[in-house]
């Protein structure tokens, strides 16, 4: 069978099967086929470990995948693009896919189903740009089973997810992120080798769920909304952003002065542990 990904094989097999790309889902297809090995690559697979790829589209990235782990399962939104995505991977008897929006399904027990006596569990993906956050936030909260993640997304998110405190890209997406993966970016990607050409470059970043987690606030439902409420107006301070929660600025100013931080501080000055003394301090002291 031959390489899906690359700009001539993908537009045959669009025109072949008469698909009309939809800009709903968010369909861009790679077409880069060293790209999408190193993409392959940065998940570290082995004939252990199973993987689950959300949007496999016409499955350029899928077959490389599917010739080097263990089990593969597939969420693929779109039903014309199911019959396309069997032949293509028709060779491959360690598929599954699914046809419905992973953001419905239930992913923990679908691993479960499929992966029964798994080893290791990683999820490969060009996330679809619209969906990305909700995505990536949904399953880290859905389940602990995936070990790795490598996806590609817009490259604006991906600096957002790995930046630092103190950096402009810092905000609430990065502090949830990191609460539970250590976050790199490794690839940067051209918006020049998809089709159809995206507005923007991508890149793709690879999260290591913490095996032992490093950070265990006393409420974790507290310490996200904090972490979303510091973040609510970018320009404002942390206390002016917590007062819009419904916190008196003397209550918050007390908080910050028990931990040891000016009271004009911002939101981007804090890391994570941060925010779990300061979510701590809020529920110890209502």
């Amino acid at each position: 069978m031959p390489k899906i990904g690359n700009i001539s094989n993908t537009k045959k097999i669009i025109d072949d099967n008469s698909f009309f790309i939809k800009k709903k889902f968010g369909q861009n297809f790679l077409t880069d086929q060293n790209i999408l090995n190193k993409i392959v690559d940065t998940a570290l697979l082995d004939k252990d470990t199973d993987v689950i790829e959300i949007g496999p589209g016409l499955g350029a990235l899928t077959e490389i995948i599917a010739s080097k782990c263990n089990r593969l399962l597939c969420y693929e939104i779109d039903s014309d693009l199911i019959p396309i995505l069997k032949n293509n991977l028709s060779e491959y008897s360690n598929v599954e896919i699914i046809n419905n929006d992973v953001l419905k399904c239930d992913v923990n027990k679908d691993i479960d189903t499929y992966f029964k006596d798994s080893k290791r569990v990683a999820l490969i993906s060009n996330l679809p740009y619209y969906i990305t956050t909700p995505i990536i936030l949904g399953l880290l909260e859905a389940t602990d089973k995936i070990k790795t993640y490598v996806m590609m997304m817009q490259e604006e998110v991906a600096d957002r997810i790995c930046s630092k405190p103190a950096v402009k890209d810092y905000n609430a997406l990065s502090i949830a992120v990191q609460y539970r993966c250590k976050a790199t970016k490794e690839i940067r990607v051209p918006r020049t080798v998809f089709v159809p050409q995206p507005n923007v470059d991508s890149a793709v970043i690879r999260l290591t769920l913490h095996e032992d987690k490093p950070y265990n606030p006393k409420d974790e439902a507290l310490f996200f909304k904090l972490v979303r409420g510091a973040f609510a107006q970018r320009r404002k301070t942390l206390a002016n952003n917590l007062s819009l929660m419904g916190y008196s600025k003397e209550y918050i100013y007390n908080a910050l002065e028990a931990l040891g931080y000016d009271k004009s501080i911002r939101s981007e000055a804090l890391d994570v542990s941060d925010f779990v003394r300061l979510s701590d301090w809020l529920g110890d002291n209502k």
